[in-house]
């Protein structure tokens, strides 16, 4: 699945990233992540080992706002998995005229890939990560890790 997650990376013009995956931090030693099957509350032991950029310090969030980000992500279990959002962030990046079409799908939290599900949890605490004037859900982790970066 990651060399998949590169490719739609590379499509939508983030290059061959490392970063590949994003998940949201719920405390207790859980994350919820959108996978294959559907977003998924898991321990965050599954990662030891494995190397991860942190959102901690990087956004003045209040206590509100970090609790809202938790409860929208785990509000989010169960919603399924959508490979074919990185094909329309693609079709958009590309310039292919289905514009109206694409935005609507790639904007429904009915289906998520994890970083449009990291970006949405935060959206719905009311913080918005990105300033660039993108439509809803066009985020790779690729993206978010060059906010982590920045």
């Amino acid at each position: 699945m990651s060399r998949l997650i590169r490719i739609g990376q590379w499509l939508n013009g983030s290059g061959f990233a490392d970063y590949e995956h994003a998940f949201v931090f719920v405390g207790d030693g859980r994350l919820v992540e959108a996978q294959p099957g559907g977003a998924e509350l898991r321990p965050l032991s599954v990662y030891d080992g494995r190397p991860a950029l942190w959102s901690t310090g990087r956004y003045a969030l209040t206590g509100a706002q970090r609790a809202a980000v938790v409860a929208a992500a785990r509000g989010y279990i169960g919603v399924p998995y959508s490979a074919a959002d990185y094909f329309a962030l693609a079709a958009h990046r590309l310039r292919l005229p289905v514009g109206p079409l694409i935005k609507g799908y790639v904007a429904s939290s009915r289906h998520m890939i994890c970083s449009q599900l990291v970006d949405q949890c935060y959206l719905d605490a009311g913080v918005h990560l990105f300033s660039d004037g993108r439509w809803p859900g066009y985020v790779t982790p690729a993206d978010l890790a060059k906010l982590l970066l920045a």
